[in-house]
């Protein structure tokens, strides 16, 4: 059963409040908020209570398929000589529970959080299916906790006949009538509803000139280091012949020529660079003017380099420019170290000038010279600096430049430090051979920027924090960056130990999200999202009725962000709930593509953390390729999504 409402989809229809901490990981209840060491010190609060509801005692339900009865039940009477005495009803409807007479079979608690939202922010950034909601007026902000004034305001909290709103999230009672509000909202006066629980406030005014969407700028940086002289074998020898080799540079001098030839079909109207790395670093641009050649001191000169890159020059598109890139491209030849941090940074950099740019990184070998070296080639060479490529991420994001990486097979290029720059920017990261060098450059190609500067905040009411999030506060503000076509993110969030038995009261929660970004044509949008969800008082959960979708998802990209910051014994014991969890719902709503999909995931990612545990070693080059990607795993559905949309 899927629960969906505006491109915010919930893995259960109500709340459950009382799931508590000690049922996540063993040993963090007590940094919780709220949470107490002896139960003695909090004791339950008096709650009036009806026929139809119990407290949620956090126990799940899996209903056992029962034998066929071989006499059937009796058919009650159909008249009574008096009607039933009517019962009193619960305040809010329950979760679906299993038949009667069921609820003591396969019962296990649950050890999993099935709070748990996923949105799909690369739906709620295309605006132009959004026409519809869109407002000429401004948002109006709680002065306290920024939540933005909606339709659920209206039922929540009513104006009263002072114009004073009180916020359904922090109680804070906003005054709509004074000067200062009036003069930014003028639209209060008139006595206008509130708008609805999804509006559109769009900034007429922009950042800079409008930009053509085809002018942007796709860099190639490409390792020709001597390691690329490596060869394989593509086609076994026989009688007849020898075995045909080829080295690494050969194989992505041909990906190269494959993609410029796309492009030009698909794109003729697209800028195009070239940049090479080994003990230098040479930019040939669009392959038009003399190469420019960084090398020596200036390898390790941030700003000097970045400056190289932000001013020169690419003034031809790749209908023009063809021939001298193909040129350029046969040229390449193998030799020398591996500079790659700073031939990342003069690509970026180039890129910075076009938003919605691409850098494609294709490389064999760990970077040894000049800035984010991480490795040291002599002995008196600088030391590693692996926060370099954390430093570089952050300035292609905010330039909304998309960095992907791409390693050579059976090389170890501490993929899980330079991997960075493709996670923080939503790009790929992905390890290739000689055969699928091509493809991949293909799949780069086709990952077009949505939205840049993208940043994602959840409120829900006081009393309600997100668990492994460094702040236990009600609201939840997430950098995303660019955002490609199709991406999603997840939340959870809980109920605070001390605030449990208040909001069981309740019938209804309401949870806002903003979407603050950047259109590719520089509009400033805000998106708001209002909805409410239902409080379960219910003492049961049917497993059949969780969405396994946001609970795989999720469980997918929490732990491999707890795997890459190093809290691996975290992301095992989650692995191991959602594991259990995700079981029980397929025996109930058996999905085989979804369970062997999120299965998968689960089991490659419950194998790195035990290596991980056992070895006490870093992430290897693969280990660190699948956890890049389980950080920024879809769903079955956005992926199928994904791929009608391309076909169409």
């Amino acid at each position: 059963m899927s629960f969906f409402y505006d491109q915010m989809e919930f893995a259960c229809s109500h709340i459950v409040c009382n799931w508590t901490s000690g049922t996540m990981v063993t040993g963090l209840s007590s940094s919780l908020p709220g949470a107490t060491s002896d139960p003695t010190t909090c004791p339950p609060l008096p709650r009036p209570r009806s026929v139809c509801d119990h407290d949620y005692d956090n126990r799940i339900s899996v209903i056992p398929k029962a034998a066929r009865a071989l006499v059937p039940p009796p058919v009650p009477p159909r008249h009574f000589d008096s009607p039933a005495p009517k019962q009193p009803h619960a305040t809010s409807d329950p979760p679906p529970v299993p038949p009667r007479g069921m609820e003591g079979s396969g019962e296990s608690p649950i050890k999993a959080n099935v709070n748990v939202l996923l949105i799909n922010v690369g739906q709620l950034v295309d605006i132009s299916k959004a026409s519809g909601i869109q407002s000429n007026q401004k948002p109006v902000y709680c002065e306290r906790c920024r939540a933005v004034m909606s339709a659920v305001s209206n039922s929540q909290n009513r104006q009263n006949t002072n114009g004073v709103w009180c916020c359904e999230f922090c109680g804070t009672e906003n005054h709509l009538s004074g000067p200062g509000m009036l003069s930014r909202h003028p639209h209060l006066l008139l006595q206008r509803p509130c708008p609805g629980r999804d509006v559109l406030y769009v900034n007429e005014e922009l950042d800079a000139d409008y930009e053509n969407l085809e002018d942007m700028l796709v860099v190639f940086c490409v390792d020709v280091s001597g390691s690329m002289s490596v060869t394989s074998e593509i086609a076994p020898g026989n009688a007849m012949r020898s075995p045909t080799y080829v080295s690494r540079l050969q194989g992505v001098q041909d990906a190269l020529h494959k993609a410029l030839s796309s492009l030009l079909q698909k794109s003729p109207h697209r800028r195009v660079a070239l940049v090479t790395f080994n003990d230098e670093v040479t930019v040939y641009g669009d392959g038009t003017a003399v190469p420019v050649t960084v090398k020596d001191w200036a390898l390790l000169d941030y700003d000097h380099l970045r400056e190289r890159g932000e001013t020169h020059s690419t003034p031809h598109c790749i209908a023009e420019s063809l021939p001298s890139l193909t040129k350029r491209v046969k040229e390449l030849r193998e030799h020398g170290a591996t500079a790659l941090g700073p031939a990342a940074l003069v690509s970026v950099a180039m890129a910075s000038q076009y938003p919605g740019s691409k850098v494609i990184i294709c490389t064999d070998g760990c970077a040894n010279i000049g800035l984010g070296q991480l490795e040291q080639e002599q002995s008196h060479s600088p030391a590693p600096s692996p926060y370099f490529y954390s430093q570089l991420a952050n300035y292609a994001t905010e330039k909304g430049v998309i960095v992907s990486v791409m390693t050579f097979e059976g090389e170890d290029c501490r993929l899980a430090e330079v991997g960075r720059l493709a996670d923080l920017t939503g790009g790929r990261v992905n390890i290739v051979n000689i055969g699928t060098v091509a493809t991949e450059i293909q799949s780069a190609l086709a990952d077009n920027i949505m939205a840049t500067g993208v940043m994602a905040t959840l409120l829900a009411p006081d009393g309600v924090y997100f668990p492994f999030e460094d702040d236990e506060a009600h609201k939840l503000l997430r950098e995303i960056g660019n955002v490609t076509e199709g991406f999603e993110i997840t939340f959870q969030f809980a109920v605070k130990p001390d605030q449990v038995e208040s909001f069981q009261r309740r019938d209804r929660i309401p949870f806002q999200l903003q979407l603050d970004f950047r259109t590719r044509d520089l509009q400033k949008v805000t998106r708001v999202i209002t909805q409410q969800r239902r409080v379960t008082t219910s003492s049961w959960v049917w497993a059949g009725s969780l969405n396994m979708g946001v609970l795989g998802v999720h469980c997918a990209q929490l732990c491999a962000r707890l795997t890459m910051e190093g809290r691996v014994l975290e992301a095992q014991n989650q692995l191991r709930a959602q594991q259990d969890l995700l079981k029980d719902i397929s025996k109930q709503r058996p999905s085989p593509r979804e369970e062997s999909v999120y299965g998968n995931w689960i089991n490659t990612m419950s194998m790195i953390c035990e290596d991980l545990t056992t070895d006490n070693k870093d992430l290897s080059d693969e280990a660190a390729k699948v956890v890049y990607q389980m950080k920024r795993a879809k769903s079955v559905a956005s992926t199928k999504r994904t791929a009608e949309a391309s076909k169409s």
